[in-house]
């Protein structure tokens, strides 16, 4: 039986993907779950793998191609069979968009940044390197694994002292990647629509520290998995989200979704931007489950490995930039969600302690909150019981 493959929809505003790469070629075989396509959203470079085992055929889509969400873009069929004919239009009711006049046939976009003739591997992260500083990878040998291009390949060849790709001139302009210019889109976009306020709150974390040293080296030796002040948060901000529910909703344009699970999505620092990677029900997780599924998703996250189920369906989120010696600071909210925590670093400070001055480790936390959905009051209120749990994680994690 013939499966179609087509463009996924990895968040609710998405309306194309940019197609990057096929992992295989027309009349290749390819096993289930084997990895099949790269894709470009705004959020990220997505590895698509395949949702069967069979034959590549009936490729409609090529290299460059910016696709909209649900069309079918190839097939895989069993041996000996044919794709599907298309009698209708796809699902979503428009055409592909490609670099390619309407006139001609479709046909695999080609730049400076995609090989037309070289079969070396190219890793997600080296072509996108490549294709925002210009370098023809043609002219690149690479120095990973069976000669594959990597990142470090990139960079190296950008830092040399003949590259004529470093530093730019004074008042030249810089050229963005499409996930920066779209992070850029949406951000603003969430700012100028989204009504934002912000509740600030300070919270001793001396326990949480002491719960990572002591949790954090049995999860470690068990593991092998180093646990974050993130991972900690995160799960303390799940399992407080379980009395908020507000804070865990979504705005619709026509009211208020409540959502059954605790998707927390991190935000990641990548080399174009930030994603918001999910850890879907947080809520019910361990602290070590947490710590793993994290640092997987960081390592992918970094490499451009992420799947569509990685960064799609987040209720909530986290930015920490504590590890970048950031006191506090504000984070715009991800819509459609109600809210985003923005979390600093924890340092000594001088602070009352029963009635006299003393020492603690202090961390800051701000929280962004859409008032369509949420009130001051109930802001306050989920701040106040994260700060509470911070100061008892065990409480919360036993």
């Amino acid at each position: 039986m013939a499966h179609n493959i087509v463009m996924p929809a990895l968040e609710m505003a998405q309306e194309n993907g940019k197609l990057l790469a096929w992992r295989k070629k027309e009349g290749e075989a390819i096993a289930k779950g084997e990895p099949l396509l790269e894709i470009e959203t705004d959020k990220a470079v997505v590895e698509i793998e395949s949702p069967a085992e069979g034959i590549l055929a009936g490729v409609k889509a090529h290299v460059g191609d910016v696709i909209p969400v649900g069309q079918t873009i190839a097939w895989i069929v069993m041996p000996g069979e044919k794709p599907p004919a298309e009698t209708q239009p796809s699902a979503s009711g428009r055409r592909m968009e490609t670099k390619a006049s309407p006139s001609s046939p479709p046909a695999a976009v080609k730049s400076s940044a995609e090989p037309s003739s070289s079969t070396a591997r190219i890793s997600p992260k080296a072509r996108r390197l490549a294709k925002e500083h210009g370098i023809d990878l043609n002219g690149v040998r690479g120095t990973g694994s069976e000669g594959e291009i990597l990142a470090e390949d990139i960079l190296a060849l950008v830092a040399s002292p003949g590259s004529a790709k470093g530093t730019p001139a004074s008042g030249a302009l810089e050229t963005m990647s499409s996930i920066a210019r779209l992070m850029a889109e949406r951000t603003t976009q969430s700012w100028t629509s989204v009504p934002h306020f912000f509740v600030v709150r300070e919270a001793d974390a001396g326990a949480l520290i002491e719960a990572r040293e002591k949790l954090g080296s049995a999860i470690e030796k068990a593991q092998g998995v180093r646990v974050t002040q993130t991972d900690l948060l995160v799960a303390l901000a799940a399992r407080v989200l379980v009395k908020h529910p507000r804070l865990n909703a979504s705005w619709t344009g026509q009211g208020i979704r409540l959502n059954l699970e605790m998707n927390i999505g991190v935000a990641m620092a990548v080399n174009d931007g930030v994603v918001a990677a999910v850890i879907p029900g947080a809520q019910a997780k361990n602290l070590g489950e947490i710590a793993a599924l994290r640092h997987d998703l960081t390592e992918r996250a970094r490499a451009g490995k992420l799947r569509p189920a990685d960064i799609s369906g987040a209720t909530f989120t986290i930015s920490n930039l504590g590890m970048y010696k950031v006191d506090a600071f504000s984070a715009i909210i991800n819509p459609p969600q109600a809210a985003i925590l923005a979390v600093g670093r924890i340092t000594d400070r001088v602070v009352p302690v029963d009635g006299k001055p003393g020492i603690r480790p202090m961390m800051t936390m701000t929280l962004s909150s859409d008032h369509r959905v949420v009130d001051g009051a109930r802001a306050a209120t989920f701040l106040n019981d994260l700060a509470d749990a911070i100061q008892d994680p065990g409480k919360w994690l036993g």
